[in-house]
């Protein structure tokens, strides 16, 4: 299990920590607003009130500790972009961190971020099923109940058709896709085979795109250890 801390408590931090915590995850929720503190502490691990550009208070609330730091700071560019380096410095290994405009972002990235996203408020929860599981390249929530899945095959799928997988009657879940490994499309990006045959055999570095209900999408990622 790996211990997250998210800075700033605006919508999109607040949404990142909750569903990070709903997923049974440790996380230390910080942000300057005693209020949305005093509001996260009923289901994070731990919620404090702390100047996340001071770097003496960072680590006094053992912040060194952390293996992901999400920044969810959002129009306070000065503080956002501070936290981040002050993250880098204490050898904060992955700081994720929410950029507001392309400017922003590249001043993120080169102290320290080691990725950046361009996300509102309802897409926390996208990015933290994201950070949960390395080998889910893309996770977008269609409903409450249903989502689509883009993800690296379990290594016993290499070699089988997608009629041998049968992962509908197995999983209760669709491959509507399959990337290839090497990119075909002129941006650069690898091609996208819409509704593959059933004969299509999976190959070393395809990606599926996989569509079903969440609690199938969280079975199937179990079984196949992809949360690890």
């Amino acid at each position: 299990m790996r211990q997250f801390a998210v800075i700033g408590l605006g919508r999109f931090g607040w949404s990142v920590a909750k569903t990070l915590s709903e997923k049974g995850h440790q996380v230390l929720a910080i942000d300057r607003n005693e209020e949305l503190v005093q509001g996260a502490s009923d289901f994070v691990t731990e919620s404090v009130q702390v100047d996340s550009t001071d770097e003496k208070a960072m680590k006094a609330v053992g912040i060194m500790n952390v293996d992901v730091a999400i920044i969810g700071i959002g129009t306070n560019l000065e503080a956002s972009i501070l936290t981040a380096l002050i993250l880098k410095e204490l050898g904060i290994q992955h700081i994720v961190a929410r950029a507001v405009t392309e400017e922003h972002g590249k001043v993120l990235e080169k102290v320290g971020a080691t990725k950046v996203v361009f996300l509102e408020r309802d897409m926390g929860i996208r990015v933290a099923n994201s950070l949960l599981s390395p080998s889910v390249l893309e996770h977008i929530e269609l409903s409450p109940e249903f989502s689509i899945m883009e993800t690296v095959p379990p290594q016993e799928f290499i070699g089988k058709s997608i009629r041998d997988l049968d992962v509908r009657a197995k999983h209760g879940l669709n491959i509507i896709g399959v990337r290839g490994k090497k990119p075909k499309t002129q941006n650069g990006t690898c091609e996208l085979n819409v509704a593959p045959k059933a004969d299509y055999i999976i190959k070393q570095g395809d990606i599926f795109v996989i569509i079903g209900s969440n609690e199938n999408l969280d079975k199937f990622k179990k079984a196949y250890h992809i949360e690890k």
